[in-house]
């Protein structure tokens, strides 16, 4: 009863409130639940009209579950920051990694840009980042590793810094194979109208396999916890408008 619903309960993890409704849920995602709540593949055939209208990326279906029925369920994602957003007839391309669940009024597609993810509609999504996100406004270049996603503005180019590639860092780096592309000789591009979303670290969010596996911590016959931490209290949801 003290949980909130379509909440942070802290930054690290978020609340979905459900009553008799659906959301799509990336698979690992979910921590824990209260009430009566199931999980479906997708493509099962009850849901296949709900997935003919919502859910549009092959690539990604073997990814997501359906989670429908009453209760609260409670998302994160190794202790990242975790927030929801509000789209509101937007159109909104995030990392596939950092999306962690979303209602069904809005449509899932595949980017064109390879590892991302198009949300088109009205509805509220659950994203986690590396990190506090910070919205910026184009013409703007990005460290691609900082990059969570673009609203409402066309896909973002790659800019190379030739100089800089071509200098004494470019030489010693072919001769070497020693240092990779940074954000400082590889950014993209955004013009137009819109906004860019970017989590506050270079790091990226490493993708990990989903499911239960003897060999993780926590499960019977798996290894020992790694160890944690206490969480910050306090509510820092952001609810971003498109």
């Amino acid at each position: 009863m003290t949980l909130p619903g379509d909440d942070n309960v802290n930054a690290y993890t978020f609340c979905v409130e459900l009553t008799g409704s659906r959301w799509f849920l990336q698979k690992g995602k979910m921590i824990a639940y209260y009430g009566q709540i199931v999980f479906d593949g997708i493509g099962h055939g009850r849901f296949e009209g709900l997935v003919r209208s919502s859910f549009h990326s092959p690539l990604h279906t073997a990814d997501w579950v359906v989670a429908e029925g009453e209760g609260k369920m409670l998302l994160a994602d190794r202790a990242f920051d975790v927030n929801s957003f509000d789209l509101e007839d937007g159109n909104l391309t995030i990392r596939s990694g950092n999306l962690l669940a979303f209602q069904p009024s809005l449509a899932l597609k595949q980017s064109i840009v390879p590892g991302f993810l198009t949300l088109i509609g009205t509805g509220k999504f659950v994203a986690a980042s590396n990190g506090p996100v910070v919205f910026m406004e184009p013409p703007l270049r990005v460290d691609p590793q900082a990059l969570v996603g673009w609203a409402d503005c066309p896909s973002p180019c790659h800019h190379y810094d030739h100089g800089y590639m071509s200098g004494v860092l470019g030489g010693i780096r072919s001769l070497t194979g020693i240092g990779g592309a940074s954000g400082e000789e590889h950014q993209f591009e955004f013009v137009g109208a819109g906004t860019v979303l970017l989590q506050s670290t270079e790091e990226l969010m490493a993708e990990q396999p989903t499911g239960t596996a003897p060999s993780e911590a926590g499960v019977p016959g798996g290894g020992a916890p790694a160890g944690g931490g206490a969480g910050r209290p306090g509510d820092l949801q952001r609810r971003f408008g498109l």
